[in-house]
């Protein structure tokens, strides 16, 4: 039996209507960008789904890892995301987290990190999956979740990842935090303080 083959620059199709639909792309997009078009059509996806000149090269990548893998990619395969964000998406997807507490443009890679890291482990994430807070706030917030800590008293904007940190192991040593519980005190004078209360136990 003859197999027919059609050829589209560098690329060799089985069908004439993808053949087709590549000699249209070869004027829109990169090389690098062709690259993982192909390889989406080499493992029978639906590579339109990212075949748009909005992605760059590495967000195509993240789309044609979690079409392959059988993820809903729609939650992430969007142009106002990058392609660190689409890995902390596509990587929740993959451990069966609900993604939709921090599949949203407003959270950079890092901070989706953190909401993805707490979901995994079971804890509150409503407590600091907030815009709000950056990603090193949620950092030290997630680490008073681990230690079953009243987060509350420090889970504001106000207070720095620094100053979090003195109240969060005020908290876990069981120490009294409220003479430093206060914004305005500079995280030296809350280590200081707090050392003065660790002395006094």
């Amino acid at each position: 039996m003859i197999k027919t083959t059609y050829h589209v620059g560098y690329f060799e199709f089985d069908n004439l209507e993808d053949a087709e639909i590549f000699d249209k792309y070869l004027e829109v997009f990169s090389k690098e960008q062709l690259d993982v078009i192909y390889s989406g059509y080499q493992s029978k996806i639906d590579y339109t789904i990212y075949a748009k000149p909005e992605f760059e090269e590495a967000e195509m990548i993240e789309i044609l890892n979690g079409l392959e893998q059988g993820l809903d990619v729609s939650w992430y395969a969007k142009p106002e995301y990058n392609s660190e964000q689409m890995a902390e998406i596509r990587e929740g997807l993959e451990s069966c987290l609900d993604v939709s507490i921090y599949a949203k443009p407003e959270f950079n890679a890092e901070q989706i990190l953190e909401i993805r890291l707490g979901l995994e482990q079971g804890l509150d994430v409503s407590l600091y999956a907030k815009p709000e807070f950056n990603y090193d706030q949620m950092e030290e917030i997630r680490y008073g979740l681990e230690d079953n800590l009243d987060v509350s008293l420090y889970a504001k904007s106000e207070f720095s990842p620094l100053q979090m940190k003195e109240i969060r192991i005020g908290l876990k040593k069981s120490l009294d935090v409220s003479p430093y519980l206060n914004p305005s005190i500079d995280y030296k004078e809350m280590l200081r303080i707090r050392l003065e209360l660790q002395g006094n136990k």
